[in-house]
Parts: C-alpha cells; sequence; structure tokens
C-alpha cells in the first residue's frame, strides 16, 4: 500500500459524537460518515465508499468511550 494511502475497514457500528469543528465525528470509525450513500449504479447497489478520496488528520485529544455495543435505554 502507498505512504499516503488509508485502509478502512467497513461495516463498523455508527457511533456519533458532537465535534466543534467538524459538526459530527464517528467514534467506532464508521468509514460510512465521510462518503454520500451513493449506490454504484442502478444495477449493482455496490458501496461507492471504496473508491473515495477523502482528506483525514490525526486526532490528539483524548479517545470518547465507545458506546456502539451498549445497549439502548428502553
Amino acid at each position: 500500500m502507498r505512504e499516503d494511502v488509508v485502509q478502512l475497514p467497513t461495516g463498523a457500528w455508527y457511533d456519533p459524537a458532537p465535534d466543534r469543528q467538524h459538526g459530527v465525528l464517528c467514534v467506532h470509525g464508521n468509514p460510512n460518515i465521510l462518503v454520500r450513500d451513493l449506490g454504484t449504479s442502478s444495477l449493482g447497489q455496490g458501496c461507492a465508499g471504496q473508491i473515495s478520496t477523502v482528506q483525514i488528520e490525526r486526532f490528539d485529544a483524548p479517545l470518547p468511550p465507545i458506546r456502539a455495543f451498549d445497549p439502548p435505554l428502553i
């Protein structure tokens, strides 16, 4: 893999957290927050995020707790 390429595994649970600079971050690392919900074609409907170009930066703040697997309040 090239030095300037990042690989993000898909299938993570969405765990949103408010962020003053960016609006919202996904604590659990779901890459779907980076791309539009758009299929590859009307026939295939594959994930268009596999070929997306995004800008990333290092997160240096304390990590928030991951809540993706906490049961919902009932």
